[in-house]
């Protein structure tokens, strides 16, 4: 973390600081050694039934390992359309609080396809209600440039957050 002025940012860095890619690059992100698959029972959301996947991790792995996530996938085009959540960051037991998410609209980024609009959703009984707010992504790029290791070199005076 590189703050202007020490002591300045009052926020979590550890647990902000990758959160909203994680979110964008559904599902592609979760393809790490120690992550469970569980299929899960159709489930109807917003009037619609979806194919499910329950993602769990092992003891340790990650920053959060006791995080869970539901993806939600329309039956006929097998398209992400919702993300349901846990969160558990510095917390050693497991949270039945579910969040979520919709993947309202998709693009193709050379080749690619990437959330353009995704839309939070306030929730009761652990399912979702009404939109909360919602984010829009455009002028995405994607390449195949290799970007020089130097770009994500530590900037000087920057220091490593402990977990």
């Amino acid at each position: 973390m590189l703050e202007n002025e020490k002591g300045s940012y009052e926020g979590n860095a550890r647990f902000y600081h990758n959160l909203m890619f994680y979110f964008y690059a559904m599902p592609f992100v979760l393809a790490d050694d120690g992550i469970s698959y569980t299929d899960i029972p159709e489930t109807e959301l917003d009037g619609k039934k979806y194919k499910g996947v329950k993602i769990s991790y092992g003891d340790g792995v990650g920053d959060s390992p006791k995080d869970e996530y539901m993806l939600y996938f329309d039956p006929a085009t097998n398209q992400m359309t919702w993300l349901a959540y846990t969160v558990t960051f510095n917390k050693d037991e497991k949270n039945d609080n579910w969040k979520f998410i919709k993947y309202d609209k998709w693009q193709e980024v050379n080749g690619l396809m990437l959330p353009e609009k995704m839309t939070w959703y306030n929730v009761e009984n652990n399912l979702p209600t009404s939109e909360r707010s919602d984010l829009r992504f455009s002028k995405v790029t994607a390449t195949e440039t290799v970007l020089d290791n130097k770009i994500f070199e530590r900037p000087k005076g920057a220091v490593v957050v402990p977990k």
